[in-house]
C-alpha cells in the first residue's frame, strides 16, 4: 500500500482521483491475490463515495475530508503484517466511512 499511499498523497481530492484509485486497487488485487479482499473492500468504500456524488455538485469541504480520511486509512494498512494485523486492517476498512 506504500505505492498507493504515495500516489494518493500527490493527487487532488476530486472524484477522478477516487476513480483512478479504484482502478489501481483492481490492478493490485489482480497482481497480488493475497490482497484481493482488502482491495475489494477499499474499492467498495471508495465506490460508494463516487456513486453518491457522481453527476452531483461535490462540496469542497466534503471532498477534502473524504480525501484525508482515505489517505489516513491507506497509510494505516500493513500488507506485510501477520495474519492478525491483516485481519484487523480488513475489519477496520470494512467499518470505515470516508464521508457522511
Amino acid at each position: 500500500m506504500n505505492d498507493l499511499h504515495t500516489w494518493l498523497s500527490q493527487q487532488h481530492h476530486g472524484l477522478r482521483t477516487f476513480r483512478t484509485f479504484q482502478q489501481k486497487l483492481e490492478t493490485l488485487g489482480r497482481d497480488d491475490p493475497a490482497q484481493r479482499g482488502l482491495c475489494r473492500l477499499l474499492s467498495g468504500l471508495v465506490g460508494s463515495y463516487v456513486e453518491a456524488f457522481d453527476e452531483a455538485p461535490l462540496p469542497v469541504e466534503i471532498a477534502d475530508n473524504a480525501y484525508h480520511r482515505l489517505l489516513a486509512l491507506v497509510a494505516s494498512l500493513d500488507l506485510h503484517g501477520d495474519a492478525d494485523r491483516r485481519l484487523a486492517d480488513i475489519n477496520r476498512v470494512a467499518e470505515s466511512r470516508i464521508w457522511q
